[in-house]
């Protein structure tokens, strides 16, 4: 496979969403900015609130990220009510579309509803195609608004109802937040896959992708949102509901490697000491001499430091991020294009030069990023460069939610261990197995059976069926990984 050393290639997975929702604060719309900023991580390219109040709908959605667009009080002034919903967005590729950010918003018979989504839905082809034949007109290029019509359509007399119906119908993985009239709406897929946690801030309930949302705006965390469950909560307080027949728990592992925040626990654990857990496992398993350990800033960091105190080897921060490059630099001209390279990171050559280095990162997609990064350390005096992932070989496409690459793009689906190290030009490179992954999640390893996790960006063995990915039928213009936004 060919690799490209554009330094503006963003080389790594990306989530779809962050999802954030208030029930009963008067700052709804405020506390919901505040717990969107926390989840900015989760999507940068648009984000979006919807507010209720006396029976109308307040909605403001806008391209780029949460500061750039609910800094300013006049912008939240207009957004009243004691409920709201929020949501950042991260398109896969091509233009963010207006029409495309959420939260969604439809005017159904019994009122109002709007919807904000996290994840992703592999049957919705396939269900689009359906209620377009049945005369469904639909207004956006994502899979979300197949809930939407779904709902519409549903001949149940409540919109729980309805919602129950429509959520069986689809296939995939999701977390969601929705309003209806003055009803918060919360729901995670019977798998798990994606996130969702409860809390309280006051006397307001919160609904969040994350706990380090929770944290911005000083709210207790109470529990997780459970694999299958619904939460409905109104005036009368929260109602919990299991509707959906039970599935295996198979929460997506990558979330500790690399999506969610390091300060946010997810069902029950640390994502930043999971991290340094990983590290250290990575550590036993693909130990070198070395002068120095180095963190790909910021995934590589935690990882980087459980390696070292594994292994005993100095932590340095030998490579210094610029956070201030967006994806939308202009890009030079070849002929300084070279020059690039140091707009998103710079060798601190004090730490590097003459000696013996171990690179710590969380995962190799294309390869492009990893190539840069070799080069620096050459460049900045490194004797030896060794590489070592903190995680298993990313061989297989995300159909879940996840921003990845077609597999022909994924450089360890087409290389072998040794040509990926003469790819990336290190002296060795070594990747975490799928077991010392597992135990550094406090098991025993995996259970090839019944795996504990979603892992099938490693396994390649997906939990649910792949509907729309399983045809040779045309897709419509869905916002899926691998089709334009």
């Amino acid at each position: 496979m060919s690799i490209t050393t554009n330094p503006f290639d963003d080389d790594k997975l990306h989530e779809e969403c962050g999802i954030f929702g208030v029930y009963g604060h008067i700052d709804s719309a405020a506390l919901t900015a505040l717990g969107l900023h926390a989840l900015q991580h989760r999507g940068q390219e648009a984000a979006g609130i919807v507010t209720y109040q006396d029976g109308q709908f307040f909605s403001h959605r806008a391209a780029g990220q949460v500061g750039d667009n609910f800094s300013e009080e006049s912008v939240i002034s207009k957004l009243p009510g004691r409920s709201a919903i929020g949501h950042n967005r991260y398109s896969t590729t091509g233009d963010t579309l207006t029409r495309n950010i959420q939260p969604l918003f439809a005017d159904f018979a019994s009122g109002g509803f709007a919807i904000a989504h996290n994840g992703n839905l592999t049957n919705a082809v396939a269900i689009r195609r359906e209620l377009v034949q049945r005369g469904c007109l639909f207004q956006s290029t994502t899979d979300t608004e197949v809930i939407i019509h779904l709902i519409a359509t549903s001949k149940f007399d409540t919109v729980v109802d309805r919602a129950v119906a429509a959520l069986e119908m689809v296939e995939g993985a999701y977390s969601l937040v929705a309003l209806h009239n003055d009803t918060l709406i919360g729901v995670r897929d019977p798998y798990g896959v994606r996130p969702l946690v409860l809390g309280r801030f006051e006397d307001a309930w919160i609904l969040a992708s994350e706990t380090c949302a929770l944290d911005i705006i000083g709210a207790e965390y109470v529990r997780d949102i459970e694999p299958g469950e619904m939460v409905l909560i109104d005036e009368d307080g929260l109602q919990s509901m299991h509707p959906f027949k039970p599935k295996p728990h198979r929460f997506c592992i990558f979330e500790y490697i690399y999506f969610a925040r390091p300060d946010s626990t997810i069902e029950g654990k640390n994502v930043y000491e999971a991290r340094k857990k990983i590290g250290r496992e990575l550590a036993i398993e693909t130990g070198v001499p070395a002068d120095v350990v180095i963190p790909v800033p910021d995934s590589g960091v935690p990882a980087a430091l459980g390696y070292a105190e594994e292994a005993g080897i100095p932590y340095e921060l030998g490579i210094i991020r610029n956070h201030y490059v967006g994806r939308t630099f202009i890009e030079p001209t070849d002929r300084i294009r070279h020059l690039g390279v140091k707009l998103k990171h710079n060798a601190n050559r004090q730490v590097i030069e003459g000696r013996r280095v171990i690179l710590v990162d969380d995962s190799i997609v294309r390869g492009t990023t990893s190539v840069k990064i070799v080069e620096m350390m050459r460049a900045a005096g490194a004797t030896e460069v060794h590489m070592r992932i903190a995680s298993p070989p990313t061989t297989y496409s995300c159909f879940y939610g996840v921003d990845t690459p077609d597999r022909d793009q994924l450089l360890a689906a087409q290389n072998n261990l040794e040509e990926m190290a003469k790819i990336i030009g290190v002296d060795s490179l070594a990747f975490l197995t799928m077991d010392g992954l597992y135990r550094a999640m406090g098991l025993d390893g995996r259970n090839g059976e019944n795996p504990q996790y979603c892992d099938a960006c490693f396994s390649g063995e997906y939990p649910i069926q792949l509907t729309d990915h399983s045809t040779d039928q045309p897709s419509p213009q869905l916002s899926f990984l691998t089709q334009l936004a």
